[in-house]
């Protein structure tokens, strides 16, 4: 779709509000790509499984839909670089091209999220949402999409379709967990690497997954603490799948480019604990804020931070030290302390904390504490101890080296979304991981758009309008009114705006797509 084939309206109506940036609250998401197979079938296609998946979906809750949904790639600039300039599409490897349509299937759902074939896998992007307890939840409602999914796959092509919220197959690949957040544009970006890197280096302490086995192959036997950190070769570049640097630098902001960057985290692992979720995207954005205010003081650098990186998820009894450029030592938790004895302060001199804010503090504060004292406490809320814990189950009862293929598939059976067979969702069930939500409320998200972002104007035009929806994408809805209209595309560059409180009694009135344009002209429109 070429931007002369639609006419593109931006609605006035639809307005925004301010979200603190004192807090942990700002506008935010998580992207997560699945692991899936045909444990019947090694050979089967992991794409055709993807495309299979990601169908029975959208038919199942869109059944009514006559054309092929698209995703709005116009809008798209994957290759322009937040250090000021845009990578050539002959330089850049296949993979960055997330504005090509290959054709594959691609959803926009009523929830307001994005779900769709990334090359090998089903990949699940949550609607924006302005807080970490919210980013936890309609997290969660993309794992209950995804299990659902399969198990319809399954029924409908008679084999076995498992998925895996997991970030490696064990044989050298990692798909990525990665995390979005809407930060001011007036913050230099060498100032977000300066002060984002030592954090996202160590932050695994609490927030990794846990893993069987040492570097990309698993060619050392062991266990450590992240997923992803083994795939990390560079500190700062564009890249996503090859020399996956820690500070991403892709600079696509879907908002006012002049007031916000959006700063895409790939460094994250998956997570499957529901309180670790909204712990890390809660202490990232306070962390963010911290910068944005100019208060965070850093009087030490990492001198290899992506050694450290490495080092740092190797070290799950916390026994190493990692060297810093002015040639002291410092351990991952004592980095980690830093950051939050920071937030404590920050909150205390502000004094603009809301709820929240103060809980992901202390939570913070407690869980740190406890990786300082005694680990094993943690084993019901930290994924990686948890997994740990399960893995020495087995080790001991069967005397279990490192090295035995038993223990990588009991490692990628803690991440199977099945909840009769997924050793996370089984614990989760028992009582034996601390959840924070109901099935009842992950079931509203599943179906519904957050209330306060521009996803719920996403969200309800699909479910309203579903077979006039010709594409979307995070700022946009073209609606196709019938072969003598052209397509017109409602821009909605606002994260903030598009919300419950601005567009119900918009969508009240406007029983069909045409009403909708119609009320929304001429006074809300720009051309």
């Amino acid at each position: 779709m070429t931007p002369g084939e639609a006419s593109t309206l931006r609605c006035h109506q639809i307005h925004s509000h301010k979200v603190s940036q004192m807090s942990v609250r700002r506008v935010m998401g998580i992207e997560s790509e699945f692991g899936i197979s045909n444990p019947r079938d090694s050979s089967a296609n992991p794409m055709l499984l993807s495309s299979q998946v990601v169908n029975a979906y959208g038919n199942e809750v869109m059944p009514n839909r006559i054309r092929r949904m698209r995703w709005d790639y116009d809008v798209e600039s994957p290759l322009r670089d937040a250090r000021g300039f845009d990578m050539s599409r002959a330089e850049a490897d296949p993979s960055q091209l997330t504005d090509d349509d290959y054709g594959l299937a691609n959803l926009v759902l009523p929830n307001g999220a994005r779900y769709y074939v990334d090359h090998a896998h089903p990949e699940y992007a949550s609607p924006e949402v302005t807080n970490p307890l919210d980013a936890a939840l309609w997290d969660c409602a993309g794992d209950r999409i995804i299990e659902r999914s399969a198990r319809l796959a399954s029924t409908l092509t008679g084999d076995l379709i498992t998925v895996y919220k997991n970030n490696t197959d064990g044989k050298g690949v990692s798909y990525g967990t990665h995390e979005n957040y809407q930060v001011l544009r007036e913050v230099a970006f060498s100032d977000l690497v300066k002060f984002l890197t030592p954090f996202f280096v160590t932050r695994c302490v609490f927030a990794g997954a846990g893993r069987v086995g040492i570097g990309q192959e698993n060619i050392e036997p062991g266990f450590q603490i992240s997923q992803r950190a083994d795939f990390f070769e560079a500190e700062v570049g564009l890249e996503t799948t090859l020399r996956r640097p820690i500070i991403n630098t892709r600079d696509e902001p879907h908002a006012d480019p002049d007031i916000y960057r959006r700063l895409h985290v790939i460094i994250g692992d998956a997570n499957m604990s529901q309180k670790i979720n909204y712990l890390k995207m809660g202490t990232t954005a306070i962390v963010l804020s911290m910068i944005e205010a100019g208060f965070l003081e850093l009087d030490f650098e990492l001198y290899d931070a992506v050694t450290s990186m490495h080092l740092v998820s190797h070290d799950y009894k916390f026994e190493t030290k990692q060297r810093m450029r002015d040639g002291s030592e410092k351990s991952a938790l004592e980095i980690q302390q830093h950051y939050h004895q920071s937030a404590v302060r920050f909150l205390s001199e502000t004094k603009e904390s809301d709820e929240m804010t103060l809980d992901v503090v202390a939570q913070w504060g407690r869980i740190l504490e406890a990786l300082d004292s005694d680990p094993m406490s943690l084993i019901n809320e930290v994924d990686w101890i948890t997994k740990l814990s399960v893995l020495n189950g087995y080790r001991n009862r069967d005397q279990l080296l490192w090295s035995d293929s038993r223990l990588a598939a009991i490692d990628i059976q803690f991440a199977d979304l099945r909840p009769d067979k997924g050793l996370a969702r089984v614990l989760q069930q028992k009582g034996k991981m601390e959840l924070l939500f109901t099935e009842e409320q992950i079931a509203i998200a599943v179906a519904n758009p957050p209330s306060d972002t521009r996803a719920y104007f996403r969200g309800t035009c699909v479910s309203k309008y579903v077979d006039q929806v010709a594409a979307a994408s995070w700022d946009s809805v073209i609606l196709d009114l019938g072969p003598d209209v052209p397509l017109k595309r409602i821009s909605t560059p606002d994260a903030l705006g598009g919300t419950q409180a601005a567009s119900h009694d918009l969508f009240e009135t406007s029983k069909l797509a045409g009403d909708l344009l119609a009320n929304l002209m001429p006074e809300h429109v720009l051309a």
